[in-house]
């Protein structure tokens, strides 16, 4: 477990009830400060804030919050107390906080997947107690029992992705491997040990990792400000922070054996979504012949979209991009939190289960992996 913890929680032990906070990464590095979430309106605010991201830590907090919301707050409480033990009501009010926290970032398919797995939970206690007195409570108690596990399920579903993933970076170079990635995928991107970043740790574990290059990420410079920070943190060997517009240079110049990133969402055909700028990296590698790879949760996996085609991708403001720059505020500015790289420029994709691997043809069968 990394040192950098992206959330606090403490779970339903000896009567307590649970509370939540997050990290503020829109401060990191400058400042370690944690922002309290007593309800769901706070957890939906920090994520479409990007107070906190990462399309693993979006659905624990979306979980997590909807936990303490349901056992702590006072509205919530009146509102289910109005209804009494009416389990069809019950179901209708923690229904429409969960499509609320699903309207927060529509691009990270794990949010959407934590949501219709904890509506599973409550369908199945709603079948069973719908004549019970003890309604409220049963349908509260799936939800917090849900939430705690799923935190507990990401940390060693990472531990599992960074060894898949050394795996398969290590068959390419056995000797080491010069990374490169973007964006941040570590302990502040998931509850505690990270995905592409993961596998960087463990990498580094078995003396392998001989240098890690971040690109800073801009617009939000997530690698700059995250991944920068969690390199020095981890004391990574010889890491390096880069502009966006270095990679290709780096490749020719110094030479890099493989590049790892993120995803929000991996459709049917292999077609994945991450963080703006991920497509231009996966371009140059193929450009320069170097294997290209996504670590992502196995929830990250969407077979209901047959392509890229078919992702929303998240505009964000503009005030986002002017504000990090000295461009004049009159100027039009497109600012997409995503894009979509083609199945053809990637290598494989690293789950906790596996590594989905090509086919001869060339092609990715997420469906039948799945």
């Amino acid at each position: 477990m990394s040192s950098l913890q992206s959330l606090h929680y403490t779970g339903v032990k000896d009567g307590n009830k649970p509370k939540l906070s997050v990290l503020d990464q829109l401060l990191v590095p400058k400042e370690k400060k944690y922002i309290d979430i007593p309800d769901v309106k706070a957890a939906w605010t920090v994520i479409r804030s990007m107070q906190i991201r990462g399309a693993p830590l979006i659905a624990i907090v979306a979980c997590l919050g909807l936990a303490v919301d349901l056992s702590c707050c006072g509205e919530t409480q009146k509102e289910l107390d109005r209804v009494k033990n009416d389990i069809d009501a019950i179901f209708t009010i923690i229904d429409k906080k969960m499509e609320y926290l699903k309207t927060s970032r529509p691009t990270a398919v794990n949010l959407f997947n934590a949501m219709g797995e904890v509506k599973a939970e409550l369908e199945t206690v709603q079948k069973k107690k719908r004549e019970s007195d003890d309604a409220k409570s049963c349908m509260v108690k799936s939800v917090v029992t849900y939430a705690e596990k799923m935190l507990e399920r990401d940390v060693s579903d990472n531990k599992a992705i960074g060894d898949f993933g050394a795996d398969a970076l290590l068959k390419h170079s056995p000797k080491g491997i010069r990374l490169v990635t973007i964006c941040n995928t570590g302990s502040l991107a998931t509850a505690g040990y990270g995905t592409a970043l993961g596998v960087a740790r463990s990498l580094q574990a078995r003396k392998k990792l001989l240098s890690i290059h971040a690109l800073e990420t801009r617009p939000y410079n997530q690698g700059s400000r995250l991944t920068a920070f969690e390199i020095v943190e981890e004391k990574m060997p010889n890491g390096t922070l880069i502009c966006d517009s270095a990679a290709a240079a780096l490749m020719k110049t110094k030479g890099v054996d493989a590049c790892v990133v993120g995803a929000d969402r991996c459709c049917a055909n292999g077609d994945t979504a991450n963080k703006i700028g991920t497509y231009m990296l996966a371009c140059v590698a193929k450009a320069h012949n170097v294997p290209f790879y996504v670590a992502s949760p196995f929830t990250t996996l969407d077979v209901n979209l047959k392509t890229g085609d078919e992702i929303e991708i998240e505009e964000r403001s503009a005030k986002e991009l002017l504000s990090s720059s000295s461009a004049p505020e009159s100027i039009a500015c497109w600012n997409p939190a995503f894009d979509v790289t083609p199945a053809e420029y990637i290598t494989g994709i690293i789950t906790e289960k596996g590594v989905v691997e090509k086919s001869e043809d060339g092609s990715f069968n997420i469906a039948g992996f799945v």
